[in-house]
């Protein structure tokens, strides 16, 4: 689950279709994850933005705005029953916890939803994209590939989703 749609999305009609869509799908195909497998959504259903020019730049969503798309993610999954939703920021773990959390300090932990069930905490697509990380060498903006093996590592490869999908089965 995303914070909300960007330019491209808002203006394709469906979540994950821009840049940053384009580095998640190779995040799934480098994890084994078929897409048409999962069911990808957003928090904030309407791209917030402020017109500049021909261009519109991104908005966060505030409280009242996040709280008024809460009751689709509601219905979304209560039709899916998911084993796991992974809430990429701070706009989505809001929305599936109801209530503010730091996301510096959840960040790869899984957290139990009122709605959705276990939620794994992860940063937003843009965020990882865009933000500086360290190499050792200095700063540098991390590549698709970083990405990838973040997700795959944070994810799929260190269990932790599995041992948590285990645990809501029981013995």
């Amino acid at each position: 689950m995303g914070e909300q749609p960007g330019d491209r999305e808002d203006l394709a009609g469906r979540p994950f279709v821009g840049p940053a869509g384009a580095v998640f799908d190779r995040a799934l195909a480098a994890a084994g994850i078929d897409r048409a497998s999962i069911y990808v959504t957003n928090a904030v259903k309407h791209f917030k933005n402020e017109p500049r020019g021909k261009r519109r730049l991104h908005k966060k969503p505030n409280a009242a705005e996040i709280e008024q798309c809460r009751w689709w993610l509601v219905k979304e999954t209560a039709l899916l029953a998911p084993r796991l939703t992974v809430a990429l920021g701070a706009t989505a773990l809001r929305s599936l916890l109801g209530r503010d959390e730091t996301l510096s300090r959840s960040r790869g932990t899984i957290l139990a939803s009122p709605f959705a069930g276990p939620v794994f905490v992860t940063i937003t697509l843009p965020c990882c994209c865009a933000c500086p990380i360290r190499t050792g060498t200095g700063s540098s903006r991390p590549s698709s590939a970083t990405w990838t093996r973040f997700a795959v590592r944070r994810i799929v490869a260190d269990g932790a989703a599995e041992r948590c999908i285990q645990k809501e089965r029981g013995p």
